[in-house]
């Protein structure tokens, strides 16, 4: 199977200037992922997992290490090295990205938000119409607050639109930082039958998450980062 994910050897650290001291989140990360493979990365908060997730989409510059991705576009590249004006195009084509916060444009209705999402991709406004829609109604967000604005929804409603714009791109790469945090049962299903389709449609995923029920005979892969180390599971 190809691989189209390397990190080697990658450290990232905080300094903390009020206090005159720096913290190491992680060190000496390696992992390799297979495409179309998802892969589950689990330990307590504060271990460094979310950090990882981060320098790969690069809202944290690494200190130390390389992160090499198979772009459909620029073939091999380092993530570390590129422009930001690549980074970007792969933010917006290949490379999603699901936190446990929505961030969105104020005054931005909820079906806006998921719309834009397609458009911004090249996709024609009908089409982007009719799959927002499907994402809505599957993740059972109610349609009565599709043209509301989010900071009106409660934090599971949020989590789920959040969600629903990520995948509905179908992306090449999709980072997962704790999206079942604070989602009911129910929610957590829909979320897992979405994610089985990705997987099945050819989407490679890394995911950070602490229940491990929902990543039971879902990973193809797991790790544990212990005191900023990365470990393979058996």
């Amino acid at each position: 199977m190809n691989t189209i994910l390397q990190l080697k050897k990658l450290s990232k650290c905080f300094k903390l200037h009020h206090l005159g001291t720096t913290i190491e989140a992680v060190r000496d990360i390696n992992m390799e992922l297979a495409e179309g493979d998802f892969t589950g990365i689990t330990g307590k908060s504060g271990s460094g997992k979310s950090t990882i997730l981060k320098c790969i989409y690069r809202t944290y510059a690494p200190q130390q290490g390389e992160i090499w991705y198979h772009s459909s576009s620029f073939g091999w590249i380092d993530l570390c090295a590129i422009s930001e004006r690549k980074m970007c195009y792969l933010r917006k084509y290949e490379i999603g990205y699901v936190s446990q916060f929505l961030h969105a444009i104020p005054r931005t209705s909820a079906r806006e938000i998921v719309e834009n999402s397609m458009l911004e991709m090249g996709c024609e406004l009908q089409f982007a119409q009719e799959e927002t829609k499907k994402i809505l109604s599957h993740f059972e967000l109610d349609p009565a607050l599709w043209d509301n604005y989010p900071v009106t929804f409660s934090g599971g409603e949020r989590l789920r639109l959040n969600i629903a714009r990520a995948m509905v791109k179908h992306p090449r790469l999709l980072l997962l930082d704790e999206p079942t945090a604070s989602l009911d049962a129910t929610s957590k299903l829909k979320v897992r039958e979405l994610m089985q389709q990705l997987i099945q449609e050819g989407t490679t995923m890394l995911g950070i998450f602490h229940d491990i029920e929902f990543m039971r005979n879902l990973c193809h892969k797991e790790y544990k980062v212990v005191d900023g180390r990365l470990h393979e599971r058996a």
